[in-house]
């Protein structure tokens, strides 16, 4: 299964990889592993996305699942062309409040992003947490893109629904330590809703949504 964790720059995805490291029957691939061109837009994210997907596949064959730590929202996720193949799928924003994003950004890069650029940021983090609560919240921002995406998919769902579960961490005042253990529980707690069957995520989740409750 893929288990996604999204989040814009400075949310702590390095944390969370480094926090699922060791983890039995799972590997951790950060989103730029592949190179990011100059001037990456939303249609190669698309793209990479589904790069991603194949790759994930293969580990999926092996049975393997695969932590995959980037920028792409659930709803990119689940309109790339491979993702009805995946066996399963969990997605996490990790997500801070935005004076500790902008700390970490001039702590990380001093001097680096343009006051337009920080703005660009914290727009991101705003979308994301959107989206992660409703797939109905402003989804022009990511649709337009890749011809061969499958929004069809998932455009018409509401919060309410089953299928469109993100959990949400949240590491505002939290230590390296206490997020990572949030990061791990939320990994323990998707691999026993995929194995009791309860993750809404599974089967044949772009046509048929699992029961509520």
């Amino acid at each position: 299964m893929l288990l996604t964790i999204a989040g814009s720059s400075c949310s702590g995805k390095t944390t969370a990889a480094r926090a699922c490291a060791s983890i039995d029957g799972l590997v951790v691939h950060d989103f730029d592993e592949i190179g990011v061109p100059s001037g990456a837009d939303r249609q190669w994210r698309h793209r990479s996305t589904e790069e991603w997907i194949r790759r994930v596949l293969r580990y999926q064959s092996d049975g393997v699942d695969v932590l995959l730590t980037g920028q792409s929202p659930l709803g990119e996720v689940l309109a790339s062309p491979s993702a009805t193949a995946l066996t399963g799928i969990a997605a996490c924003l990790l997500d801070v409040d935005d004076e500790v994003r902008l700390r970490r950004l001039d702590e990380r890069d001093p001097g680096k992003w343009s006051p337009a650029e920080k703005r660009a940021f914290l727009g991101w983090a705003r979308w994301l947490r959107g989206h992660a609560h409703d797939p109905r919240h402003l989804p022009e921002a990511i649709t337009d893109g890749w011809e061969p995406m499958r929004w069809d998919r998932w455009i018409g769902w509401t919060g309410a629904d089953p299928r469109w579960a993100v959990r949400v961490i949240d590491t505002t005042g939290r230590t390296r330590e206490q997020t990572a253990a949030d990061i791990r529980h939320w990994v323990a707690d998707a691999r026993a809703e995929f194995a009791s069957g309860r993750l809404g995520l599974a089967g044949d989740w772009a046509t048929t949504p699992v029961p509520s409750g």
